[in-house]
């Protein structure tokens, strides 16, 4: 059952290199981590969420709205199929009820904080802000070109977009959900400024993010998304 029906919208990626022994503590139970040409990768990711509907039913004053959230990647093998996902590190959106319903439903890590959001077009230039308030006032800003191109294969975008699975850890058990949508277009970046506290925001193992320049920046297009009705599994240790 489709649970969550929305579109995503210019959404403003900065990857980062990290240490994959850093991420091991947040592995749900099953899942391994994913890696781009032997690298791993966490992301922090900011978009719109537009015309958002739940259980079909369109919310007043929750329709759009913007998100932030620091992730990074997984797999996880079922019937020798690999599921490649996402874990996240914290989500942070703009109203309390969003929050109550994401960490109820899906036990993520939401935040509530201000947010804000500035996307322009400019002759040939496309320009997309991001802001959110904890203490003070973080962003993230890309300009672009404001012509989207295909995406390509075997690309480090494909990597980071094409994941369709968000894993969630709880005690032994891992939170499943699926979301739905075509391949993304990207536009090429011209220049990012970004003004972030990590450790502020998420803790001391990501304050490194603080002294350490992004791998990549990348603006996909987006598009209309479902998000697939949860699945919980009970993963067994094997002693």
């Amino acid at each position: 059952m489709n649970f969550l029906k929305a579109e995503w919208r210019k959404l403003a990626i900065i990857n980062y290199e990290i240490n994959p022994e850093i991420l091991l503590k947040y592995l749900p139970e099953g899942t391994e981590l994913d890696f781009y040409q032997g690298k791993c990768y966490v992301s922090l990711v900011g978009f719109m969420f537009l015309n958002t509907r739940l259980l079909g039913v369109s919310i007043p004053f929750h329709r759009n709205f913007e998100e932030v959230n620091l992730r990074f990647y997984v797999k996880k093998k079922e019937q020798n199929v690999w599921k490649r996902g996402v874990v996240f590190i914290k989500e942070i959106v703009p109203k309390y009820a969003l929050s109550f319903v994401a960490n109820s439903f899906y036990k993520e890590n939401y935040k509530t904080m201000p947010m804000a959001h500035r996307i322009e077009v400019n002759k040939d230039e496309l320009l997309v802000k991001y802001s959110w308030k904890n203490g003070r006032w973080h962003s993230m800003q890309i300009t672009a070109d404001k012509n989207a191109l295909p995406m390509k294969a075997d690309t480090e975008f494909e990597f980071i977009t094409e994941h369709y699975f968000g894993f969630t850890k709880k005690g032994n058990k891992t939170s499943e959900y699926e979301v739905c949508h075509p391949k993304w277009e990207y536009y090429p970046i011209k220049e990012y400024q970004l003004d972030i506290e990590f450790k502020t925001l998420y803790g001391k193992d990501f304050e490194f993010l603080n002294h350490q320049k992004p791998a990549s920046v990348m603006l996909a297009k987006g598009s209309d998304i479902q998000v697939k009705t949860k699945k919980n599994s009970l993963i067994k240790r094997l002693s």
